[in-house]
């Protein structure tokens, strides 16, 4: 009888893992929300500001610069609000952390955005937001997280 070889996959099974920091920029009963622009990978969705953690960078340094470049401003990093692991259909994963942002200096640029807005608490769930970012729309319109 003989024996059959496996060769060893290099890559690991599942789909890949972006790990993303992001921030509840809060002002007052408002929290800052970003639309995705058309051309974008899920068009026309919302999601809260923020990033890949690039390599050598801890969440909050990766926020801190997503931040200058998404929207000009320079924050203020909170305490972490909250993680979130999340399996798209389309085979992509992320693995979100989320990080309250109560200060900042600048003025609010949409540099990558369709658009920005202020949005009340108990009105998130009337935006399309990212599947990713549900739970967390549920939560916060609850009063839960902040």
């Amino acid at each position: 009888m003989e024996e059959v070889q496996q060769k060893a996959n290099p890559r690991p099974a599942g789909p890949a893992l972006r790990f993303v920091a992001a921030g509840l920029i809060v002002r007052g009963g408002e929290v800052l929300i970003g639309q995705r622009r058309p051309e974008q990978p899920m068009a026309l969705k919302w999601e809260f500001p923020g990033g890949k953690i690039e390599a050598g960078e801890t969440p909050e340094q990766a926020l801190a610069r997503e931040l200058d470049e998404e929207l000009g401003i320079q924050a203020t990093i909170g305490p972490p609000v909250t993680h979130i692991r999340h399996n798209y259909r389309h085979g992509g994963a992320v693995d979100l952390q989320f990080f309250a942002v109560h200060e900042f200096a600048g003025e609010i640029v949409g540099r990558i955005y369709h658009q920005v807005r202020w949005v009340r608490f108990e009105d998130l769930s009337g935006y399309d937001f990212l599947a990713a970012d549900r739970s967390l729309i549920r939560d916060l319109a609850d009063g839960k997280l902040l």
